[in-house]
C-alpha cells in the first residue's frame, strides 16, 4: 500500500474547516491506514478508532454544537467522510451510519430528549446503528413488520431487523417499528439502548468485503422502552426514515469517492514505478487513458455530491440530487476499483496490494441505503412523477 495520503485539492469554506481536514488526514495516516489491510483480513472491528474520533469531535460534525456536535455544514462533513473512507471504508462508512442513527433524534426529538441523549451520542464515545431493513423488507421498507405495542407508559417491541451495520456492537439503535396501519403511515421511530433486555444480535454475516464492520440481524423479543424514547409523533417514522436516508445517501456517495480515490492513488503509484519494455507502464497510452478516465469519474462524483450537500446546507430540496450522487458515485467507485485491479495486472488480483480489497468493498456501496436501481426509481419519480398502475 502506498504510504502517500491522498492530497485532494479541496474546496473548503473556512479556515476552521481546513484545519479540521488536516486533523482528519493526520488521524487517518497515523491511526487508520497502516492497520487497515491487516485488520480487515482478520475481521477486526476498530472500536478504539471510533473512540478516538469521538474524542476528536468527529462523530457529530453535522449536528448542533449546543448538544456536542461540530456545527459543520454537510459540505465539510462529507469531505471528512471521504478522507476516512479512503483510509478504511469500515471507518468512513461507520461514521456515516452513526450520523444516520443520530439524525432522527437531532431532527425530530424534543428539546428534552435532545438534551438527555445527544451529548453522549455525538461526543460521549457512544456508537450508533440504524434499524430499518428486515429479512423480508429491504427496498420495500414501508412493508416492515417489526411491531411496537403500547403497554401503559411503555412500548414493547417484537421482530427482527436485518443487515444492521454495527449490529451487536452499537450502544444505541434508531429503530423503525409498526405501531399502526399497514404501509408508511403506521410506522414510528424509537431510540433503543444497545443493552436493552430482550435485544440480541445474531452471528455477523460473512461478507465479500468490509469484514471488519459487523453486519448482523437483531432480534427484538419483548424489548420494553419508555414512551420518552419515541422519536417524533406516532406514525411519523417513515417520514423520519426517508429524511435520514436522503442525508445518508450523500454519506455513501462521499465514502464511494474516498474508496475510488484510494484505488486511483494505488494504481498511479504502481504505474509510475512498474517498468515494462524499458519504460514505466504509465508511459503507455492505454494505461494513461485508463488513469485519465478514473480521475475524471472521481472529480465528477465529488462535484456531484458537493453540489447536493450545498443544497442541503442552504435548506433547499436535495432528495433528487442525493439519489443522483449516490448512484453516480458508487457506480464510479465500482468502475474505478475494477480498473485499478487491471492496471496492476496479476498483482492487482492478490491480497499483497489493496486494490482487490477496495474493489470488493466498492460493491457494497451500490447496495446499501437503497440499491442503485432504487436510486434510479427515485430520480425518475422526480422527473416524471409516480408510476401509473
Amino acid at each position: 500500500m502506498t504510504d502517500r495520503a491522498p492530497q485532494v485539492d479541496r474546496s473548503l469554506p473556512t479556515e476552521e474547516s481546513r484545519d479540521l481536514l488536516a486533523l482528519v488526514r493526520e488521524i487517518a495516516q497515523r491511526e487508520i491506514r497502516p492497520r487497515a489491510a491487516e485488520e480487515e483480513d482478520a475481521g477486526s472491528f476498530p472500536r478504539e478508532v471510533f473512540g478516538l474520533l469521538s474524542e476528536s469531535g468527529l462523530l457529530g460534525l453535522p449536528y448542533a454544537g449546543e448538544f456536542g456536535g461540530g456545527d459543520q455544514p454537510y459540505e465539510v462533513y462529507l469531505q471528512v467522510l471521504e478522507e476516512l473512507a479512503a483510509a478504511r471504508l469500515t471507518v468512513g462508512l461507520g461514521v456515516s451510519v452513526h450520523s444516520l442513527a443520530c439524525h432522527g433524534l437531532a431532527g425530530y426529538g424534543t428539546k428534552e430528549q435532545q438534551a438527555a441523549h445527544l451529548p453522549a451520542m455525538l461526543g460521549g464515545g457512544l456508537l450508533g446503528a440504524y434499524c430499518l431493513s428486515e429479512p423480508a423488507s429491504g427496498s420495500d421498507a414501508a412493508s416492515l413488520t417489526t411491531k411496537a405495542v403500547r403497554d401503559g407508559a411503555d412500548w414493547v417491541i417484537n421482530g427482527t431487523k436485518a443487515w444492521i451495520t454495527h449490529g451487536g456492537v452499537a450502544d444505541f439503535y434508531t429503530v423503525l417499528a409498526r405501531t399502526g396501519v399497514a404501509g408508511p403511515k403506521g410506522i414510528t421511530a424509537f431510540l433503543v439502548p444497545g443493552d436493552a433486555e430482550g435485544l440480541t444480535a445474531a452471528v455477523p454475516e460473512k461478507k465479500m468485503g468490509m469484514k471488519g464492520s459487523p453486519t448482523a440481524q437483531l432480534n427484538f423479543d419483548g424489548v420494553r422502552i419508555p414512551d420518552s424514547r419515541r422519536i417524533g409523533e406516532e406514525g411519523q417514522g417513515f417520514t423520519i426514515a426517508l429524511a435520514a436516508l436522503d442525508a445518508g445517501r450523500l454519506g455513501i456517495a462521499a465514502c464511494a469517492i474516498g474508496v475510488a480515490q484510494a484505488a486511483l492513488d494505488e494504481a498511479l503509484a504502481y504505474a509510475l514505478d512498474r517498468k515494462q519494455f524499458g519504460h514505466p507502464i504509465a508511459d503507455f497510452q492505454g494505461l494513461r487513458f485508463m488513469l485519465a478516465d478514473m480521475a475524471t469519474k472521481i472529480e465528477a462524483g465529488r462535484a456531484l455530491y458537493l453540489a447536493a450537500a450545498r443544497l442541503r446546507d442552504a435548506g433547499k430540496p436535495f432528495s433528487r440530487q442525493a439519489a443522483m450522487a449516490k448512484l453516480f458515485c458508487t457506480d464510479a467507485a465500482m468502475a474505478v476499483t475494477t480498473d485499478a485491479v487491471q492496471v496492476l495486472g496479476g498483482y492487482g488480483y492478490t491480497a499483497d496490494f489493496p486494490v482487490e480489497r477496495l474493489m470488493r468493498e466498492a460493491k457494497v456501496l451500490q447496495i446499501v441505503e437503497g440499491t442503485n436501481q432504487i436510486q434510479r426509481m427515485v430520480i425518475a419519480r422526480h422527473l416524471a412523477g409516480p408510476e401509473s398502475r
